[in-house]
C-alpha cells in the first residue's frame, strides 16, 4: 500500500541528522517504517549556517516524502519568509499540485490550501495557538484529516511520546487535496508548528 492510500500513519519527528540534513521516519500503526521525509537541496554553506546560527527562517527549505522503496511521492518547498510561511507543493514527478499558505500571524494559525491554478481546495486550522493539533478541511469546511499528538487506537507507548505525531486522512480527501494533506503532514515541524508557536 502506498503512502497516498493510507488513512493513518505516524511521523517520527526525532530527526536523523545526515550531514546536518534532517530525515524523519514515517511509520505504520504497528511501528514499521513505511517511508521517510528528507530535507533536500542544502549546500555546504547553508548546512553550516543552520548549524551555527538561527537563520532558518530566512532560508528556503525543501522537503521530500518518499516511500520506503525510495519512490518520491511529494515535494514541498518553503521559500524564505519574514512573517508568514508558504509551502509550494509538487508531486513526485515535479508537477505543481498547489500551495499551503499561512493566513494569519496572531492567534490560532490558519493555512489555506489552493490548487495549482489558484482554486480553493480547503484549509488547515490549528486547534489552539500552542497546539500540535491541526484540522484539515475541504473547500466546504468539512473535516477530511487531522494531525495530532494522539490517536486512541494507538496503544504502543512510543506513539504517545513527544517525538511522534499521528496523521489521519479521510477517504474523502482525494487528488490534489490528498497530496496537500500529505505535504502538510511532512511540513508540520518545518513550517506549520514552528510558525504556530512563533518560533520561526
Amino acid at each position: 500500500m502506498s503512502l497516498l492510500e493510507r488513512n493513518r500513519f505516524i511521523v517520527n519527528q526525532k530527526a536523523k541528522l545526515i550531514e546536518l540534513t534532517n530525515e524523519y521516519a514515517i511509520l505504520d500503526e504497528e511501528g514499521n517504517r513505511i517511508g521517510m521525509i528528507r530535507q533536500e537541496g542544502q549546500s555546504t554553506l547553508k548546512k553550516l549556517a543552520r548549524f551555527v546560527s538561527s537563520l532558518d527562517q530566512f532560508m528556503t527549505h525543501t522537503l521530500a516524502v518518499y516511500e520506503e522503496d525510495g519512490t518520491k511521492v511529494v515535494e514541498l518547498t518553503r521559500p524564505r519568509k519574514f512573517m508568514k510561511s508558504r509551502l509550494e507543493v509538487s508531486d513526485g514527478l515535479g508537477a505543481a499540485v498547489g500551495t499551503i499558505a499561512q493566513e494569519n500571524i496572531v492567534g490560532k494559525k490558519r493555512f489555506s490550501l489552493t490548487g495549482s491554478s489558484g482554486e480553493a481546495l480547503g484549509a488547515i486550522n490549528a486547534e489552539n495557538w500552542r497546539s500540535w493539533d491541526f484540522r484539515i478541511e475541504d473547500a466546504l469546511g468539512s473535516e477530511v484529516g487531522r494531525i495530532t499528538k494522539k490517536w486512541a487506537g494507538l496503544g504502543k507507548e512510543m506513539f504517545t511520546s513527544a517525538d511522534n505525531y499521528v496523521v489521519e486522512i479521510d477517504d474523502a480527501a482525494t487528488g490534489p487535496l490528498r497530496l496537500l494533506a500529505l505535504a502538510a503532514a511532512a511540513g508540520v515541524d518545518t513550517a506549520l508548528k514552528q510558525d504556530a508557536q512563533g518560533f520561526n
